[in-house]
């Protein structure tokens, strides 16, 4: 039971800190930008899932990265597509 406890005990830190600091950079460029990076991002990952898959990778943990990186941006570039269309 003390083992639970001392596990109970633990908190990390909010990744909820970290992304919307991300996101708001994310947030303050303009479409176009974000779809160049966007493009840039997606290429990266390529790469590094080809090199995964070859058994090259160093740094596994940046894809994990890129994934939700992709993913805000995709997120932001859709709330601005919502907000046009709407006014």
């Amino acid at each position: 039971m003390a083992k639970k406890a001392a596990k109970a005990s633990k908190s990390k830190k909010p990744a909820s800190a970290k992304s919307s600091s991300k996101a708001d950079d994310f947030r303050t460029k303009s479409g176009d930008e974000l779809n160049e990076q966007l493009a840039g991002m997606k290429k990266e990952q390529f790469n590094l899932r080809f090199q995964r898959a070859n058994g090259q990778a160093e740094n596994t943990g940046r894809i994990r990265v890129l994934r939700r990186d992709i993913a805000r941006v995709q997120t932001i570039l859709n709330e601005q597509r919502r907000a046009s269309a709407k006014a």
